[in-house]
């Protein structure tokens, strides 16, 4: 018969295995039908509640897909999955409308070979998301046309990833990800000419291009923390992500409506499921937090990627500028040793985070600034019912662009169990 820590990684395999073939998903801002779309600096659900951290600072009782080297902090089996949902409210100042999504957010495992100084972890995770739906109206050149392009974008890259971390001296991790990237976006630009009577003028055509991305990442990451007074603990983090030139084939067609997405309708064929490249920065974040054993942490943290390097798939540049991500993260235990009072017992978090997205548009950065929070909930002894909002803004109406108010929320668990290192005496 097979152990229970035995049954415990069959079933997370066969989920996991489940869930890559769903791809992870999300809804995202209009932002994201410029370049690869929008990156995912936030991590997992107890980081995304405290303004992304996870640079510098994990706990043991939840995976961490930031900094492989805090996966030493993972000294019990874990295991733990979540569904986002988002709420965007887009205007232009005049007009607003109302999108909205989601799906699965990410899968986590990890597996503490050897407590405290060998962990293996694993999971599937989003690295960019596309997610937009406009029209956009304008007026012919030299004549009495109007224009209607209705504008369409879905999909991102995914990862199964596999990460070790391995304490190499007294405070000191060092971590390793290697990633499987994948995953397609299709985005399709419909155009339709009416004349000043509003009558339409000739057929719509419609553009239609599909990216399949398949290639590697690696991430290394790097861990340290020392002492500053009884109980309390500074911790210093540093990760690098390993991307550039990420391998796929496109196809892409203009022809009449509906008639694109097929290789063999009549129709201007420009690429035929050609192979090639598109070349991502590379992305570099560290860390400072601050820990009062078994009390709170406070720690502050930044990302960053250069995006005037980027290229898309035929090779051109686009007017893309350097990303930058600043967190400010807040967690607090009121009381861990309360085992008969779930709410004492449980995790607060608050957080800050600003983003300068990599879009440029109309002369105007587009900036990103939002408020989080969130919290963990103890179910059992070791497991945990774990939840983050994020409220915030994203653009702004100035120079015709468009302002984004969005809400997004992360529900999702986190099961662990420590017999994984207690030997069976009896069976």
């Amino acid at each position: 018969m097979l152990s229970k820590i035995k049954l415990h990684l069959l079933g997370v395999l066969c989920a996991l295995f489940l869930f890559s073939e769903a791809r992870a998903q999300s809804s995202s801002s209009t932002y994201s039908a410029l370049g690869i779309g929008e990156f995912n600096y936030s991590g997992l659900t107890h980081n995304q509640g405290m303004g992304g951290l996870g640079i510098s600072f994990a706990t043991g009782w939840n995976a961490n897909v930031v900094n492989p080297a805090l996966t030493t902090r993972n000294t019990i089996f874990n295991f733990q999955a979540a569904l986002n949902y988002r709420k965007i409210n887009a205007s232009n100042g005049s007009e607003s409308s109302d999108v909205d999504g989601g799906g699965l957010s990410y899968v986590a495992l990890s597996l503490p070979f050897k407590a405290g100084k060998i962990t293996t972890g694993m999971g599937l995770n989003q690295i960019t998301s596309v997610n937009y739906d406009m029209q956009v109206e304008s007026q012919v050149n030299n004549a009495e046309y109007t224009a209607i392009n209705n504008i369409k974008g879905d999909g991102g890259i995914s990862e199964v990833y596999l990460n070790t971390g391995i304490l190499v001296a007294k405070n000191l991790s060092l971590g390793l990800q290697a990633s499987y990237l994948f995953g397609s976006t299709i985005r399709t630009n419909q155009l339709t000419i009416f004349n000043d009577n509003g009558n339409q003028v000739g057929n719509t055509s419609e553009y239609y291009e599909r990216l399949t991305i398949s290639d590697i990442g690696l991430k290394f990451g790097a861990h340290y923390f020392f002492k500053v007074g009884d109980g309390n603990n500074l911790h210093l983090g540093a990760i690098y992500q390993n991307l550039g030139d990420v391998s796929g084939k496109t196809f892409a067609k203009l022809a009449s409506f509906g008639e694109a997405s097929d290789p063999d309708s009549e129709g201007d064929l420009i690429s035929n499921d050609e192979k090639g490249s598109i070349y991502i920065p590379n992305r570099y974040g560290f860390g400072l937090s601050y820990e009062k054993l078994n009390k709170y942490v406070i720690g502050l943290e930044g990302q960053y990627q250069d995006f005037t390097e980027y290229k898309n798939f035929f090779g051109d540049p686009l007017q893309l500028k350097e990303a930058l991500k600043l967190g400010l993260g807040f967690q607090i235990v009121p009381n861990y040793l309360a085992v008969d009072n779930g709410w004492e017992r449980a995790t607060y978090r608050f957080g800050l985070e600003f983003l300068q997205t990599p879009y440029y548009l109309n002369q105007q950065k587009i900036n990103d600034l939002g408020i989080n929070f969130g919290a963990s909930f103890p179910v059992n002894q070791l497991s945990l019912l774990n939840f983050a909002v994020k409220v915030g803004q994203r653009g702004t109406t100035t120079n015709g662009l468009i302002r984004e108010n969005y809400v997004n929320f992360t529900l999702g668990f986190s099961l662990n169990d420590n017999s994984w290192f207690y030997k069976r005496v009896f069976e």
